[in-house]
């Protein structure tokens, strides 16, 4: 009789179970222009069947972080200076890389970006994704081959068994996004990394792409780690929301509650910077200035010289995270005066509500026919 390879939910998670920790990471890079910290005392937690969602502009750590968790930094020039990443307990930066390799691609995974540049051209997307399966759960060519055509078929590729005899190049973007997905997969991960997983995709396939990952996460009940640009995706799957700049987390919250009540000046800003249907707005608010560079940051907060709401103490002291409410840590010296300003939902449905109301009568009194 022949075997099954049936994707099923591993039984030993609980919902809501802490898989991943990690905790006040530190990443350096030492270079010929001094130490750059693109990582500096990044915490968050990784949840069974919840997604957390980490946004940033460019060159805020992000991408960093999540391959310091895996531990595919090059070292050097790289190096951990400091911190933990704990995967059920068990720090991963203690490991010796043959351990590691037993979490790489098998309890932890990555989706990683630009698909056409991950896979592997001269490959057939088949043989990659096998090849992760004889690695990590020692199957048979034959069978691993199989559990190829499954994958694919999971992740609702058409004719999955022509498409697995298929490159790279023969695929669409949005095929080969799910190839990713697939090959991510395989080995039934309890952590998934996606990071930004709809880049360059259109609207459509994006959409279609967020929606796998999300019956996915119903049918495996994994934690997903959720880098991306898009705010949109974010408000759409995410539990909770961690904000990123310069290297430091600067805000994390609930994602109903980091929507309505944004606590720091970049949060706020990239909110702002969203365009909405809400609002009657002619032009977005901009972020002016950009992320500075890791290797020249300052004393104080590194949001200081782009922030509306500097004061000198920003400019030469940096905050520390702080708890404002449930489940809410923020790091800004103005929080309180921040925390003044109306929620961008209240502010949206009230403009909805002005929107939406009819115009007043005229009043006709005295007016002759």
């Amino acid at each position: 009789m022949a075997a099954t390879f049936a994707t099923v939910p591993n039984p030993a998670i609980a919902e809501g179970e802490v898989l991943l920790e990690v905790d006040n990471l530190r990443t350096y890079f030492d270079t010929v222009s001094g130490t750059v910290r693109s990582v500096d005392g990044v915490s968050y937690q990784v949840q069974a069947g919840r997604t957390l969602g980490v946004v940033g502009e460019s060159g805020c750590g992000k991408s960093v972080t999540a391959l310091s968790i895996l531990r595919l930094v090059p070292t050097p020039p790289g190096r951990f200076a400091g911190g933990q990443i704990r995967y059920r307990g068990t720090d991963l930066l203690s490991l010796t890389e043959k351990q590691m390799r037993q979490i790489r691609g098998n309890r932890i995974s990555m989706i990683f970006q630009e698909p056409m540049t991950s896979l592997n051209p001269v490959l057939t997307v088949g043989r990659q994704i096998a090849e992760t399966v004889m690695v990590h759960q020692k199957l048979s060519r034959r069978d691993a081959y199989r559990r190829a055509e499954e994958m694919l078929r999971l992740v609702q590729i058409a004719e999955p068994e022509r498409r697995v005899h298929e490159y790279p190049y023969q695929l669409s973007g949005g095929m080969r996004q799910r190839v990713m997905i697939a090959l991510a997969l395989a080995c039934n991960p309890e952590v998934l990394i996606a990071d930004e997983p709809t880049t360059a995709l259109d609207v459509t396939i994006q959409a279609q792409i967020v929606d796998l990952l999300r019956n996915l996460q119903k049918t495996l009940g994994m934690g997903i780690v959720l880098i991306t640009h898009d705010l949109g995706v974010v408000a759409e799957c995410c539990d909770r929301v961690a904000v990123m700049y310069a290297g430091r987390k600067v805000e994390e919250a609930p994602v109903a509650e980091l929507f309505d009540r944004p606590l720091h000046p970049y949060t706020r800003a990239l909110m702002g910077s969203m365009p909405s249907m809400n609002t009657t707005s002619q032009r977005l608010a901009e972020i002016p200035g950009m992320v500075p560079a890791p290797s020249e940051l300052g004393k104080g907060c590194s949001f200081a010289p782009r922030c509306s709401y500097a004061t000198e103490r920003c400019r030469v002291d940096a905050p520390e995270l702080m708890a404002h409410g449930v489940d809410h840590v923020v790091a800004c010296h103005e929080v309180a005066r921040v925390a003044k300003e109306p929620g961008l939902l209240a502010t949206a449905a009230a403009t909805t509500a002005a929107t939406a109301a009819p115009a007043p009568s005229a009043d006709l009194t005295g007016v002759q026919a």
